[in-house]
């Protein structure tokens, strides 16, 4: 299994977590950047834990910290050969809409890096689904992810026509989330990635705890039952299109 999106650099005890999720199966993880002061402690991650690979990106909410030095030093560390995305980038228009014009601009300023640099993109979108589809859009972006989609079905359907992959975590598992339910059941496997978000959403019985990447077969089972197959089949599926779109060597 990989997690695809899990903020290891958050969690309270990370070495521990690291342990406890390579024994629950989980072989890759991608600890995603979300502000400047982040990017040191990603690189220290990924070169300390074969496991670890990382993204480099700040996140819409923190997109006034995003400037000219802080997207040179995005450009210079991403050629670091663990790090295998720009993200998480997008827009928020849930927290704060004073400053969205800064907010498309970091964010359209990202992409081209990504592009620059041939890397695929970790999208947040949250609130936002029209402006972030048509940057995306005009941007022309190929290798994208949604990260912990959020969307309509309808929504979700237009993102995978664009060839794009949605993020799936523990919200899937909650009773009440019937629109993600009816996302996973419709949407092809073969755009699914699998992802916990950590420390954040943990996934049903453990709502309330901090969460772990040792829980992504909560969610990799979830899938399996909305679509009547075998949490087998959605993990070897999801490990292959991580290893597409970020380019892994081989799929684990």
């Amino acid at each position: 299994m990989i997690d695809t999106h899990s903020h290891i650099d958050m969690l309270k005890n990370p070495e521990k977590e690291i342990e406890a999720f390579l024994e629950a199966g989980v072989k890759k993880v991608i600890i995603p950047g979300v502000e400047p002061a982040t990017f040191d402690t990603i690189i220290e991650y990924i070169d300390k834990y074969d496991c670890m690979y990382g993204a480099l990106g700040v996140h819409p909410s923190e997109a006034l910290k995003f400037d000219e030095a802080s997207a040179k030093k995005m450009s210079l560390l991403a050629h670091h050969p663990k790090i295998i995305a720009i993200g998480e980038i997008g827009l928020d228009y849930y927290w704060d809409k004073t400053f969205v014009e800064t907010q498309k601009k970091a964010f359209i300023t990202q992409i081209e890096i990504a592009k620059s640099l041939n890397l695929p993109i970790i999208v947040h979108d949250r609130d936002a689904h029209l402006d972030t589809f048509n940057i995306l859009r005009e941007e022309e972006c190929k290798n994208v992810v949604m990260h912990c989609f959020s969307g309509s079905l309808e929504f979700a359907r237009q993102c995978v026509n664009e060839g794009w992959y949605l993020g799936i975590g523990g919200v899937v598992t909650f009773k009440n989330a019937r629109k993600m339910k009816d996302i996973v059941r419709e949407i092809p496997l073969e755009h699914l990635l699998l992802e916990t978000d950590a420390p954040y959403l943990t996934p049903h019985p453990f709502r309330g705890e901090e969460n772990s990447p040792k829980y992504l077969n909560l969610i990799a089972k979830q899938i399996a039952d909305l679509k009547d197959i075998a949490a087998e089949d959605i993990i070897r599926q999801t490990t292959k299109n991580a290893c597409t779109l970020f380019n892994f060597d081989k799929g684990e």
